[in-house]
């Protein structure tokens, strides 16, 4: 199988700090691949929370992860400072990404992407994205290839 590679959107609109804690190591001594899906959830979190938006009742409706893809670059350890950036794209009618990028002292570390859909937690189903996840998420673009 061919190996794909995540492009990034142009603009990161959100960025945030995150410690590498002891409990983020594996029995390799760095982070573990699990632990970074954590830390993209924070990261969602946070970006989301900037722009008053809730992960779980947005004019009635969550948001939940339908899929995920991550590229490894490097390694991060204990006490690292990771610097990490947010952007959402490609809104459909109940989905969208979220793309991030995580670094460690300038040196990229991660690349990743989130499908996030719209759920109606009551009826048990995606739904239509509400005005407010619309309106509100600053949506990134991607260059156009030279």
């Amino acid at each position: 199988m061919a190996r794909r590679s995540i492009s990034l959107p142009s603009l990161f609109t959100f960025k945030t700090r995150l410690k590498v804690r002891i409990t983020d190591l594996n029995y390799g001594g760095h982070v573990g691949n699990d632990q970074f899906l954590s830390f993209l959830h924070e990261i969602r979190v946070q970006f989301l929370r900037q722009v008053n938006i809730s992960e779980s009742n947005n004019e009635g409706v969550g948001l939940i992860l339908s899929d995920v893809c991550m590229d490894f670059l490097g390694q991060s350890f204990h006490g690292d400072d990771l610097d990490c950036a947010a952007a959402a794209a490609n809104p459909g009618g109940s989905r969208f990404d979220i793309y991030y990028k995580i670094e460690r002292g300038g040196t990229p570390i991660l690349r990743a992407r989130t499908g996030m859909a719209c759920f109606d937690y009551k009826r048990q189903r995606v739904c239509r994205m509400p005005e407010l996840l619309r309106q509100n998420l600053p949506w990134s673009t991607f260059d156009e290839p030279n």
